[in-house]
């Protein structure tokens, strides 16, 4: 985990005021409200800007995150307030910080008002402190950011909230230096919620955040195990033939919870298993949603077949149905997977091939859709591969990304009864959240004569059984004549 900073280095600050200045005071923030929701691995950060134009005919408005800010932010959305439609999003780099250009969907006049929001997912922003703790001890985590909320234009109010899922909190920090900009207390606290501010006249200037700007933490409880996909590999297997879509994952499951002190104790565990008391970082099972129609599902791990998992299916649903349903497959590891402790495990399942199928007749192309994951709750997928595997002889093959992938490669995939092999396509994802569980759509042609290749090879293998068996009956390999 890497350590953040307790003052804003001089390097940053004399880095944001060039790229500020480029915005130009062509809006005014009359509020900036920074909602933080603590979690394990995944932290949730909603930011809402009112926004208030000061030039006539601005459509671009411009949001500035940190490098560090945004090295953890695995997924970000810009929208208006009350409406589900995204925002076009332009994002520039530099070596210090990240300017994200924000398309309005209309130009605002001189004094014209609009509420934007910011949501972001971060993901590895927390870490246990102490980082170590008995079977017995509850789960401590910290997590660390700024107290202001950085724009390229003035704020006349600012506050940030940060709320916890208990209201066990240990700590947190009290800013300093700070009172010229408040009117009353700096920092508040209701149940779980700090309340940073509200704060008045943030500056954009580099003295103000070289002066002012510093980092705030909240040390809080959390009553659920810090889960991390250290690595995901899913195949993804089309068959024409079998009318059938099969899903295999093989993943590495890894607590980042604090590691324990001390030894196991199965006794204890089971005692308060018992007693519905188990230590909030012990994870003892888990539940997947599955798609409707599941059949064949499987649950193994290095050792063998896991008989500690219940399926419970539904029927598929018909296409264009906007009912959503789910076949849930709960799982119970081989052991009680406690902090720093790691567990691999395989899980598949068939699908009908109809449920996620789609026929062009003019062109005779195949659209398939094909999930990016099935997301095991709470968890970040730090690594993962996807590969789907088309049917022999599969040609002007084309796929579509919910999202942007590190790398995509083809390459040809070779089983049973094959001739020439299957096309296949993998494609390589990072740091994924439960935002991330999109569809992969992959289009392809299949000739006539590819699909009668199967046909014809397996014919061809049993005649030449056939035709090896008749002439091997009639081969006299005795050394003399009766």
């Amino acid at each position: 985990m890497a350590r953040r900073w307790w003052t804003l280095p001089l390097l940053f600050v004399s880095a944001l005021a060039p790229s500020f200045s480029l915005a130009g005071p062509a809006f005014e923030n009359t509020a900036i409200v920074r909602t933080i929701e603590l979690g394990g691995s995944l932290v949730h950060v909603s930011t809402t800007y009112a926004v208030k134009a000061l030039e006539p005919g601005q459509t671009t408005y411009q949001i500035a995150l940190g490098k560090t800010e945004r090295t953890k932010t695995s997924w970000l959305e810009a929208k208006v307030k009350g409406q589900t439609t995204p925002l076009e999003l332009r994002e520039t780099e530099s070596s210090t910080e990240h300017l994200l250009s924000v398309s309005l969907p209309k130009a605002l006049a001189v004094n014209g008002t609009l509420n934007l929001v910011l949501e972001t997912v971060q993901t590895h922003a927390t870490h246990p402190f102490p980082e170590q703790a008995a079977q017995k001890e509850p789960q401590l985590l910290k997590y660390e950011t700024d107290l202001f909320t950085i724009s390229p234009y003035t704020t006349l109010v600012q506050r940030t909230k940060i709320k916890s899922s208990t209201p066990n909190v240990i700590s947190y920090t009290t800013p300093h230096d700070v009172d010229s900009f408040v009117k009353s207390d700096s920092v508040t606290r209701s149940g779980g919620t700090i309340t940073y501010g509200p704060y008045h006249d943030i500056q954009t200037d580099a003295d103000f955040v070289a002066k002012h700007q510093q980092s705030i933490s909240v040390h809080y409880s959390f009553d659920h195990p810090v889960l991390e996909v250290e690595t995901l590999r899913r195949t993804a297997e089309i068959s024409h033939w079998g009318s059938n879509l099969n899903i295999e994952d093989k993943v590495h499951l890894h607590n980042a919870g604090p590691t324990l002190k001390g030894h196991f104790s199965r006794f204890e565990y089971q005692s308060h298993n018992f007693q519905r008391k188990q230590a909030p970082h012990i994870l003892s099972d888990f539940t997947l949603h599955l798609p409707p129609g599941v059949t064949n599902a499987y649950f193994y791990d290095q050792n063998g077949n896991v008989s500690t998992s219940h399926l419970r299916t539904v029927a598929s649903v018909a296409k264009g149905s906007k009912a959503v349903q789910y076949s849930v497959l709960q799982l119970r590891p081989r052991y009680p997977v406690l902090g720093g402790w790691n567990y691999s495990y395989t899980v598949g399942f068939d699908t009908p091939l109809q449920d996620s199928v789609g026929y062009d007749a003019k062109n005779g192309m195949y659209v398939v859709g094909v999930p990016v994951m099935t997301n095991v709750p709470g968890t970040v997928v730090n690594n993962a591969e996807v590969k789907i595997i088309l049917p022999e002889g599969a040609t002007n093959v084309e796929f579509i990304s919910p999202f942007p992938e590190l790398s995509n490669s083809m390459s040809t995939h070779i089983t049973y009864l094959d001739t020439t092999g299957r096309p296949a396509i993998t494609l390589a994802y990072k740091d994924l959240t439960y935002k991330h569980s999109g569809i992969i759509y992959v289009s392809y042609q299949v000739p006539l004569l590819a699909h009668l290749k199967k046909a014809m090879s397996v014919s061809a293998a049993f005649f030449g059984l056939f035709a090896f068996t008749f002439m091997a009956r009639r081969v006299n390999l005795s050394l003399h004549k009766k």
